[in-house]
C-alpha cells in the first residue's frame, strides 16, 4: 500500500512536470521510453519471438510498429497496455506470402480494426502503406507485394504512463489467482486510448527478440536498443500505419529544439537540433562499425551482419522529404536508396584485403548498402539473386571475406562524398550514419554423434565509434 501511494505521488508530480525532459540518449543499460529492434524475419522457415517488459511501478501504453526493411514503411501497428511489472510476448510468423503477429499473452492490446484477433488469426501485416491500393501517392517505387513485409525492423514507443487509480489503470490491472502466469486483466474489451489517464512516461521499458528455426534447431537472440528521455510530454498517438511516431521526439517542445546526449571519445556532449529526427539520428550515429566473421566450409560456417538505419526513411522517403537530406544523399527510388561505404577486412593474423599502410581501403569501388535494413552476407559467392546464408534475407549485400575467419571495419563516414548530420545549433557536426545491428553466425557439425547433426549459433552486437567536428571550411570548434 505504501508503494502504491508513492507511485500515485510520482504520477501526480509528472502531471505538473510536462514540457521538459533531459536530452534523448541511447541507454547502454537497456532501459528507456523507446525500444528499437533492428531485425525481424520470417524467411527460411524462421519465426521472430518478441518480448517487452515494463520494469516500473506505473502502467504504460506502448505503440508497437513493424516496419518493412526496404524503406521503413509501417506494415502493422497497434497499442499494448502494460500494467506495472508486466511483460508482453508475441511471435512474428509467416502468413502466405507475407507475415503476421500472434500472441497468447493476456496483456491488453488495442487492435487496428474490428474483427482482428491477435490470439487466433493474428494481425496480418499489410502492404497498404506502399502499394498504392488506397492512396496512389503512397507508392514509393519498391516492391508492392506482401513478401516485402517478411523482414524489417520493430519500434516500440511509450505514449505515456498510466495514472494509478484511473479508469485505464483499473481495466489493465491483472487479477491474480496465486499461480504463476495466470494473471488476467480485468477489462481489455472496455479499453480505449484515454489520454486523460496518461502522464509523462518514465524510462522503464526493456525488450528483447530472438529469431528461431525450430526444425533446424537455431536461435539468434538479441536485446533491443533503448532510447531514454525521448519525450517530456504525453505523446499523441493514433493507430495508423502511415504515421511514424519516431519523429515525435522532444525535450524542449516549447522552445523549438530537441537535444541529444552523445558520447564522443568516451565523453558526453549535448547537441541541439531544430528537427527532432536529427536528434534521434544523432544518438545512433557511428563513423565506424566493427564486428567479426567466420565462413569456413569445413564446419559449415556462415555469417550475416544486420546493419539497420532506423531513421533513414525520414531522410530519403518522398513521403517525408522531397529530396534526400544528410547524412543520406540518395532518395528512395525503384526499391533502393544506395549508401556508399568503405570496408577494411582482416583475417585473424593481421592479413588484410585492399588496405594501404595506414589502414585505408584502396583499389576498389565503395561497397553499397541499399536499404533501411541491410543484411551483409559474408561468403565468396556473389550471385545477385542469392539469399543471405544465415537468415535467408532478400535485403542482402555481399562482402567477400579475407580467409575463413577474421573481422572487418565499415567506414560509414566515407563514400558519397562523406556522410554527416547537419550542424547542430552550435555548429557541431557528427560524422557517419545512424546505425544499429548485430552479427550472427551459424556452424553445422555433421559428426556430433553417429547419426546426429548439430547446429550452433551466436549473436554479437556491433561495436562502433563516433566522430564530432565542424563543417569543412569553418574555424575549428572543440566538441567537448
Amino acid at each position: 500500500m505504501k508503494k502504491r501511494k508513492h507511485a500515485v505521488l510520482l504520477a501526480l508530480g509528472a502531471l505538473l512536470f510536462t514540457g521538459h525532459a533531459a536530452a534523448v540518449s541511447l541507454n547502454p543499460r537497456g532501459l528507456g521510453q523507446v525500444l528499437i529492434y533492428p531485425y525481424y524475419t520470417v524467411n527460411k522457415g524462421q519465426d521472430t519471438l518478441l518480448s517487452v517488459t515494463n520494469t516500473g511501478d506505473l502502467g504504460k501504453v506502448v505503440k508497437i510498429s513493424f516496419n518493412e526493411g526496404y524503406n521503413g514503411r509501417t506494415v502493422m501497428d497497434f497499442h499494448v497496455f502494460l500494467s506495472p511489472y508486466d511483460a508482453w510476448t508475441a511471435t512474428v510468423t509467416a502468413a502466405g506470402e507475407g507475415a503476421r503477429i500472434v500472441s497468447n499473452d493476456r496483456s491488453c492490446v488495442l487492435p487496428m480494426s474490428a474483427g482482428m484477433d491477435i490470439h487466433t488469426t493474428g494481425f496480418h501485416f499489410r502492404s497498404s502503406s506502399y502499394d498504392g491500393q488506397y492512396i496512389p501517392g503512397w507508392v514509393d517505387g519498391g516492391p508492392t507485394g506482401l513478401a516485402r513485409t517478411r523482414e524489417g525492423s520493430i519500434r516500440m514507443i511509450t505514449v505515456g504512463d498510466v495514472v494509478p487509480g484511473s479508469r485505464t489503470d483499473d481495466l489493465i490491472a491483472h487479477q491474480q489467482t496465486g499461480n504463476p502466469g495466470e494473471g488476467t486483466p480485468a477489462g481489455c474489451a472496455e479499453l480505449s486510448l484515454m489520454h486523460g489517464d496518461l502522464v509523462v512516461p518514465t524510462n522503464t521499458l526493456a525488450g528483447s527478440a530472438g529469431i528461431v528455426n525450430v526444425g533446424e534447431g537455431t536461435y539468434y537472440p538479441y536485446n533491443a536498443e533503448a532510447l531514454a528521455d525521448f519525450t517530456g510530454v504525453v505523446l499523441f498517438s493514433s493507430v495508423s500505419a502511415e504515421f511514424d511516431q519516431l519523429a515525435l521526439v522532444n525535450s524542449y517542445p516549447l522552445l523549438d529544439r530537441t537535444e541529444a546526449s552523445v558520447f564522443v571519445d568516451g565523453k558526453p556532449i549535448t547537441l541541439s537540433y531544430e528537427r527532432g529526427i536529427d536528434a534521434v539520428s544523432a544518438v545512433l550515429m557511428a563513423d565506424n562499425l566493427y564486428n567479426e566473421y567466420i565462413v569456413s566450409e569445413n564446419i559449415g560456417a556462415r555469417t550475416d551482419w544486420v546493419v539497420t538505419f532506423p531513421t533513414k526513411h525520414f531522410h530519403v522517403d518522398p513521403f517525408y522529404t522531397p529530396i534526400a537530406t544528410p547524412p543520406f544523399v540518395e532518395p528512395f527510388d525503384k526499391g533502393e536508396s544506395k549508401v556508399e561505404i568503405t570496408t577494411a577486412i582482416y583475417d585473424r593474423e593481421e592479413g588484410h584485403a585492399f588496405i594501404d599502410d595506414i589502414g585505408v581501403p584502396v583499389g576498389r569501388k565503395p561497397d553499397i548498402l541499399p536499404y533501411e535494413v541491410n543484411v551483409i552476407d559474408w561468403r565468396t559467392s556473389t550471385e545477385a539473386n542469392e539469399l543471405s546464408g544465415v537468415f535467408g534475407s532478400k535485403l542482402r549485400s555481399n562482402l567477400k571475406p579475407w580467409g575463413n575467419d577474421g573481422w572487418a571495419r565499415l567506414n560509414l563516414a566515407a563514400g558519397d562524398g562523406g556522410h554527416a548530420l547537419p550542424p547542430d545549433k552550435s555548429g557541431k557536426v557528427l560524422y557517419g550514419l545512424p546505425a544499429i545491428g548485430f552479427m550472427a553466425y551459424n556452424l553445422i557439425n555433421a559428426n556430433a554423434q553417429p547419426g546426429k547433426l548439430a547446429n550452433y549459433g551466436g549473436v554479437f552486437p556491433h561495436r562502433t565509434t563516433s566522430a564530432c567536428g565542424t563543417p569543412t571550411g569553418t574555424p575549428e570548434l572543440p566538441c567537448h
